[in-house]
């Protein structure tokens, strides 16, 4: 069910509650409150104009369709008439949908990280008319409890306070507002450079590593597969074995944990605690990429077959649960079912020995950790369900010693029960799904798939990731070719971020490195312009979060991770391999002015900052550059890109030139492959390392032996 297909609520008389200016708005977000007593605006400046007018300060209330917590506050409070009656007197109240405008949702989390300690969604943000905060808070109950201040007394204070002494509110969201906009400046810091950065980052996060479960820090713990994918290739040029070794550890704790839905694959936001065993439960797009990016990078690297599995089932879950009809990604699922979080996800031990058998049932109760009361505890109060989440305490490997029987007989008998489990999970009543399409995260999922399809050789993969592109391309751009952020309905809108146009570039470089397509890279370099033209900070270098034609507050330029990569991490990232790819020295400029522009804040935090750090080490590593030239599809093409591929080489550039076509398009965008030619008639690889070119070779395995070859090789 799509989270805004919700009855109409009635009066006690029976008859419908009027809607809300909500009810016009796309965001299925959005659309739950649209029948709301609360007389919500959407961000616009009707509701600020009208606040100006009336003297009246904005309660601004920010979440997003799967948020648990936003769901309870929406029906403890925005659901409550006395509760909208002393909203709508003293307020005029907006909701965003921080998914659909991340640039807002950035701005005012930023203002609640300086007001408050505890912050999070729903965020509750309240201002003057003019927008500027003086109060933040994350959620509130309606009533106070437990020494937090309830809605309906701090709605009593504020308006107390509004009236004697307004000004001193409008003072400190003036000061507030201002030093926002003075830290978005980010001035190169002289000779401040990341050199000790890459290390300093990998010390931090093996000094946080929980060396018994994975993962790093105390929980909850999130899945931050940027992280990873930092220590990978970290650990290839360093070749310090604890970088892998935190990497795999990790990896296969969460895909034994309940973090991994078992039964139909894909991965819950995060784990509540340190085992990766209760998850929150909803699942988020983007999670899914960066995690089939991880997992695929691993694979790579290592040669283990469960991380290529892992990838592949992950990917099973997005294409059979997250797609489009027209290809792109849908954005979410809810954790909450049936009015209960995680209830679609559990079961009893009676429903698996009903479903298979005493015998079997009980051996799938042991591999999962079932027993008969529960191992899922209700909050609050800790209260046994009798239902049970599913995870591997052990390997497979493990488990089949202790059960006596081979890994391979016990793999088969456990799909087996899980494709039972599936078929009965299927007829119960599915958590909510957030159908909006968004550019970044479907950029994201497309990266992951044309990843996943050039390691795994997998044309399913790439045929999702193209239609995935081609939806984007068609259905998110402007007359102009500008990129729009939110798809739903049939109806594109919403400024592009930062992160649309990143994200879209290393989106757009997958496809080509999986297909060859030259229109891949004519699609980058055409968003690379737009990105640089509206998006740079020319004055002190990096890309602001929001173009120059934007109606954001405060113009930002984010630079520390969050449950995504930096936008400027990713287009630092982006530009420069884009740059090296098509031999666009301009854009590698770029990219390194990007690299000043943050010197000085990622060599204070560097592990904060893992995926620029990933980007430190594309562009200070080896560079491998691997021309090949010959028939596309032909079997000693083929062989050679399957020879390149099938090896973990970061930093590899491939490009395909076609020989059978005397001005091949890809000659036009990286024109220093035009007189590059076959020897013989067969296949040729030219391979460059670190701006040195050897002579071509039409030997696959020589041409591996040129490149250096990676640390592991996937495959044998």
């Amino acid at each position: 069910m799509n989270p805004a297909d919700r009855d109409e609520p009635r009066t006690p008389g029976g008859a419908r509650t009027p809607p809300n200016r909500l009810i016009n708005e796309k965001s299925p977000y959005l659309l739950q409150h649209a029948y709301n007593p609360v007389d919500w605006y959407p961000w616009g400046e009707e509701a600020f104009s009208r606040a100006r007018r009336e003297g009246k300060p904005i309660f601004l209330s920010i979440g997003y369709s799967t948020c648990h917590w936003c769901h309870v506050m929406a029906e403890e409070s925005f659901a409550d008439p006395e509760v909208a009656g002393l909203l709508n007197e003293t307020f005029v109240c907006i909701k965003v949908d921080r998914e659909e405008r991340p640039d807002i949702d950035l701005v005012y989390m930023a203002a609640a990280q300086a007001l408050t300690e505890t912050v999070g969604w729903p965020l509750t943000i309240i201002m003057t008319p003019d927008k500027k905060p003086f109060f933040a808070a994350s959620y509130i109950p309606k009533e106070s409890r437990y020494g937090m201040t309830g809605l309906i007394d701090l709605i009593q204070r504020i308006r107390r306070i509004w009236k004697t002494q307004r000004q001193d509110l409008e003072n400190a969201g003036n000061l507030l507002m201002e030093a926002l906009q003075n830290a978005s400046i980010t001035p190169p810091k002289g000779r401040v450079t990341t050199e000790g950065a890459p290390d300093e980052g990998y010390n931090t996060f093996l000094r946080l590593f929980d060396q018994n479960n994975g993962g790093f820090g105390k929980p909850p713990r999130f899945p931050t597969p940027h992280n990873l994918i930092f220590l990978l290739r970290y650990g290839y040029r360093t070749g310090k074995e604890p970088a892998y070794m935190m990497v795999e550890k990790t990896l296969r704790a969460m895909r034994q944990g309940g973090i991994f839905d078992q039964i139909g694959y894909g991965f819950h936001r995060y784990s509540t605690d340190a085992e990766w065993f209760v998850p929150h439960f909803e699942k988020m797009l983007y999670d899914q990429a960066l995690l089939v990016l991880a997992y695929t990078e691993a694979f790579l690297a290592s040669g283990r077959e469960e991380f290529k599995r892992t990838a592949r089932e992950t990917i099973t879950y997005v294409l059979r649960e997250m797609t489009d009809p027209g290809g792109g990604f849908y954005s979410a699922e809810d954790a909450d079912s049936e009015g209960k979080e995680g209830w679609f996800y559990l079961w009893t031990k009676d429903e698996i020995l009903a479903l298979l058998g005493p015998e079997d049932g009980e051996r799938l109760s042991r591999i999962f950790g079932v027993t008969g009361p529960g191992n899922y505890l209700e909050l609050p109060g800790g209260k046994r369900t009798g239902r049970n989440i599913l995870r591997l305490h052990r390997p497979l490997s493990a488990l089949a010693e202790d059960l006596e029987t081979t890994e391979e007989e016990l793999a088969g008998f456990v799909e087996e029960a899980r494709q039972k489990l599936f078929a009965v999970r299927e007829r119960r009543i599915h958590p909510a799904k957030d159908d909006k399409i968004l550019t970044d995260w479907n950029a994201l999922m497309i990266a992951a798939l044309a990843r996943a399809a050039r390691v795994f050789d997998d044309q399913e993969y790439l045929t999702a990731a193209e239609r995935a592109t081609a939806f984007v391309l068609s259905n998110l751009r402007r007359p102009d070719g500008r990129l729009l952020h939110r798809y739903r309905q049939g109806e594109a809108g919403l400024t592009a971020t930062l992160d649309d146009y990143a994200f879209m570039l290393l989106a757009l470089i997958e496809d080509y490195e999986a297909s060859f397509s030259p229109k891949y890279l004519q699609a980058a370099l055409e968003l690379a312009n737009d990105l640089i033209e509206h998006y740079q900070d020319g004055d002190h270098g990096g890309f602001f979060f929001v173009p120059d034609d934007a109606d954001t507050p405060v113009r930002q330029k984010p630079i520390y991770d969050g449950a995504i990569p930096s936008g400027n991490s990713a287009a630092m990232y982006a530009l420069y391999l884009l740059g090296r790819t098509t031999a666009k020295i301009e854009l590698e400029k770029t990219a390194e002015r990007v690299h000043r522009a943050f010197a000085g804040p990622v060599t204070r935090s560097p592990a904060a900052c893992p995926s620029f750090l990933t980007g430190v080490e594309l562009m200070n590593g080896e560079k491998t550059e691997v021309v090949i030239t010959g028939v596309p599809g032909a079997e000693d093409t083929v062989a050679m890109t399957r020879k390149i591929y099938s090896h973990y080489i970061p930093g590899l550039v491939v490009i395909l030139r076609p020989s059978d076509e005397e001005t091949p398009k890809i000659a036009d965008i990286a024109g220093f492959t035009r007189d590059m030619v076959t020897i013989g008639g067969r296949a040729t690889a030219y391979v460059c390392t670190n701006h040195a070119c050897n002579l071509p070779t039409t030997d696959p395995d020589e041409m591996l032996q040129l490149t250096g070859r990676g640390r592991k090789n996937a495959t044998t």
